[in-house]
């Protein structure tokens, strides 16, 4: 399989994107509402970090052409932030400066690459196993990203390369401000469930009957942070009156960002999925999104072929955005988020197709540095769909495909929700826990 991207810049093919979207139901949505949702949650770890530097009103009334024009301006202002460490593909999307990204090269490939001044080594420089046999191979000084993936590609016309995409979290929160919690009577206890997002803040009350296990993939220290911490919550957290899907199951998290500014890049996806793997987790969450890469489709054809589910969502760029990924890709269920009267959240993007719908609005989930956040986004409807599905497999055994088949027939049905609109009832309104108030 090799896979070629072109295009003329970002800004002008996604907004022709949105002006055809624009007429289409989905966007229809997107009209008639004026007021800032809360914070947006950006994709590195430095500013995870630091959420006073990314307080970004997400405002509703901008209509889909908006909200994408607010997505081509964040990932723009990413790279020119980092302009040592990140580059542009031809799209404008941002990756690793001159690095690539090589599936099973042969040794005749290598060799040539090195000729030409590239550094090689094996992506799996830790214990996980790698099935798909990748290599990051590092361009020579002054050559960037796109002139290095057009070499590898014209010496090895038979080879797969591609960039190393980033990725980034789809998630919107609130503030919040301490809440007591007290453990609840575990219900998934023989789960395991995998994350890739940030590190969490495995001290946070929520998760003082949790049995979580993190591993760091992008530098060597773990870095907890709010997004993550959120999102593991509505999977294992419990502190009544808050409960997640899978309270009890052993959680096995990836934090992919860590402390470096090329944290999200597709290769630490690629080891995360391994290491999960080999955990012999029954289902992955991933509240991740970015463009099509075709290492990591072929890591995730791996992974599933040995028995795997993988959950992702879809985004929160607007209806008008092209495919987010890894949900987009066959056989990844694809989640989108409601609203707490069960409408789809007007700024949920689309995937190439869309499996269930989950609460991801007007609920609470932990905060980091303890008690509860206001969140919104379909990254926290994800991990609902992730842990009711690995909460059946650990139930009883189930095949995949007849657990997804048992939570559609649970779900209440209609276009908008896929297969599904499932887990309302795991909803906690942030009124319940007297503490998570939304951003005004």
């Amino acid at each position: 399989m090799k896979i070629n991207f072109a295009g003329s810049g970002l800004r002008s093919l996604l907004l022709a994107s949105a002006v055809c979207m624009a007429a289409t139901p989905a966007a229809a949505q997107l009209g008639g509402l004026g007021h800032a949702l809360g914070e947006v949650v950006s994709p590195l770890s430095p500013v995870l970090q630091a959420p006073d530097r990314l307080i970004q009103p997400l405002d509703q009334a901008q209509g889909p052409e908006g909200l994408l024009s607010r997505r081509i301006d964040r990932l723009d202002a990413l790279v020119r932030a980092h302009p040592r460490q990140l580059d542009e593909d031809e799209r404008g999307a941002p990756v690793v400066r001159g690095q690539v990204l090589a599936i099973a090269p042969s040794a005749e490939a290598l060799d040539k690459a090195r000729r030409l001044g590239f550094s090689v080594r094996p992506a799996g420089a830790q214990s996980e196993d790698d099935l798909i046999g990748l290599f990051v191979l590092d361009a020579p000084p002054g050559m960037g990203a796109r002139e290095a993936v057009r070499r590898l590609r014209g010496l090895d016309p038979a080879g797969t390369y591609d960039f190393n995409h980033l990725y980034e979290p789809s998630g919107v929160a609130g503030v919040a401000t301490p809440a007591p919690a007290s453990p609840q009577t575990s219900l998934a206890p023989d789960a395991r469930i995998g994350l890739i997002d940030t590190g969490v803040e495995t001290t946070d009350p929520v998760f003082g009957g949790a049995r979580i296990e993190q591993r760091a993939f992008a530098g060597e220290r773990l870095a907890p942070a709010p997004h993550g911490t959120a999102v593991a919550s509505l999977m294992v957290g419990q502190a009544a009156p808050f409960v997640g899907a899978a309270p009890g199951a052993r959680l096995f998290v990836a934090d992919v960002y860590g402390d470096q500014p090329t944290g999200g890049a597709a290769d630490t996806l690629i080891r995360a999925l391994f290491w999960l793997a080999a955990r012999k987790t029954s289902v992955i969450n991933i509240s991740l999104v970015g463009p099509p890469n075709a290492a990591l489709a072929a890591a995730i054809v791996a992974v599933r072929a040995r028995g795997v589910v993988i959950v992702a969502a879809v985004g929160n760029d607007g209806p008008a955005a092209p495919p987010a990924y890894p949900a987009s890709y066959p056989g990844v269920i694809a989640v989108t988020g409601v609203d707490g009267r069960g409408r789809v959240l007007i700024e949920a993007g689309r995937a190439a197709h869309l499996d269930f719908a989950a609460p991801g609005a007007d609920m609470a989930a932990a905060a980091k540095g303890g008690g509860f956040v206001s969140v919104r986004g379909t990254s926290f409807a994800a991990p609902i769909v992730a842990g009711r599905l690995a909460s059946l497999l650990a139930a009883s055994p189930l095949s995949a495909e007849a657990a997804e088949t048992l939570l559609a027939r649970d779900g209440s049905h209609s276009p908008a929700y896929g297969r599904g609109l499932i887990g309302m009832g795991l909803r906690t309104p942030p009124a319940a826990v007297h503490a998570a108030r939304p951003l005004s």
